[in-house]
């Protein structure tokens, strides 16, 4: 039993001796909970709203100005028409429009009953459902409030429409955001570790004193994930579509050449994931870490990141799944051009750019 307690102790020891077991088992759990606690937040805060208002009476106001002093909502632009919704909404800016009836306060004076349209953009399904719901909450408090001191109670009849996903369809939103996954784990995960295989198999030496040049060596490894990724990108899409509903409203060669300049990306990152790790397991490690699960929680994917605390939100920022899954919604979804996700599409260039000057820095052609 002495033997047993002391085989028990030395396994002990060897377990917090070693740093990155004592990761694993302590710093991953409690890095985790963080996360999620802060990620999975289905408060709204910082929502910007438009309003057409074009009675400008005392009710309207009374009523613009709860919902600006919520917390929830920032005051964007007034506005003086609404003609065109879609185009509003195609700036990526407003989430909400709020529209008053002509003669609000006379109409709620004389009849007791006046309408409010709420228009939301919907491709983001559970993001538009939150704004809508905390808009119509603020609207009935404050109809309340008058009622309590009226012997006649008013009525005001909020009338919601969601804009780019009428139906609600919460495919709209895991389309996008799984093709983002699943383009990213093939392009960046496999490729690093193909290339850690290498290194670990020492089959890299042998590679690297063949004739072919070490840029054509990568070039080589790399390109049947780059095919294989972009028939996974028009697969995804066709399935969209076809199965699901979800509709291509703009231009279907800006979207696969987005899709392209995506997976390039992709596949430079994992480049560089690559000179990282001496072998597979420390590729895969690192691919999981820095690209499955930030692309789930930080991309805007599941959880919408203008919820999460503002060090997370910055976080966002540095994660390339969040800009092509806006560009993939604003191309099928709201049918925009390149002049609508240019911002986009040149921090994908630039990231793409910097992983590749990165690698190259890194890479030796004597594998140490």
């Amino acid at each position: 039993m002495k033997k047993f307690i002391g085989f028990v102790k030395k396994e002990f020891l060897h377990i917090f001796r070693d740093v990155r077991t004592m990761l694993v088992l302590f710093g991953i759990p409690v890095a985790q909970l963080l996360i999620f606690g802060y990620v999975v937040n289905t408060d709204i805060k910082d929502i910007r709203i438009a309003i057409y208002d074009p009675s400008k009476d005392v009710v309207t106001l009374d009523i613009s100005n709860k919902l600006i002093s919520s917390g929830y909502f920032l005051l964007e632009e007034n506005l003086d028409n609404i003609n065109d919704v879609e185009a509003i909404f195609k700036k990526g800016d407003v989430k909400v429009i709020l529209v008053f009836e002509p003669d609000f306060a006379n109409r709620l004076g004389k009849e007791k009953t006046a309408n409010i349209q709420i228009l939301a953009d919907a491709s983001d399904a559970n993001m538009a459902s939150l704004i809508v719901n905390y808009t119509t909450g603020i609207i009935q408090n404050y109809m309340k409030e008058r009622n309590r001191f009226s012997e006649t109670p008013i009525q005001i009849k909020p009338k919601v429409r969601m804009v780019f996903n009428e139906e609600m369809k919460s495919v709209y939103m895991f389309v996008p955001g799984t093709m983002a996954l699943i383009l990213m784990l093939i392009s960046a995960m496999m490729t690093s570790i193909s290339i850690a295989r290498e290194k670990e198999l020492g089959t890299m030496e042998v590679l690297l004193v063949s004739p072919l040049h070490p840029v054509q060596i990568i070039i080589g490894k790399v390109i049947p994930y780059v095919v294989i990724s972009f028939i996974n990108a028009i697969v995804i899409i066709l399935l969209g579509h076809f199965i699901f509903g979800m509709p291509v409203n703009g231009s279907v060669a800006l979207l696969l050449a987005e899709s392209f300049l995506f997976i390039c990306m992709a596949l430079s990152l994992g480049i560089f994931i690559s000179t990282l790790s001496k072998n597979q397991e420390v590729a895969m490690f690192i691919s999981m870490f820095a690209l499955m699960l930030p692309t789930i929680l930080l991309s805007g994917f599941i959880f919408p990141v203008e919820n999460m605390p503002i060090v997370l939100q910055w976080l966002s920022y540095v994660m390339p799944p969040k800009y092509f899954i806006v560009i993939v919604k604003n191309i099928m979804l709201k049918g925009v051009g390149f002049m609508y996700v240019w911002k986009e599409t040149l921090i994908l260039t630039g990231m793409m750019l910097v992983f590749i000057a990165l690698s190259v820095k890194k890479f030796k052609l004597r594998l140490e």
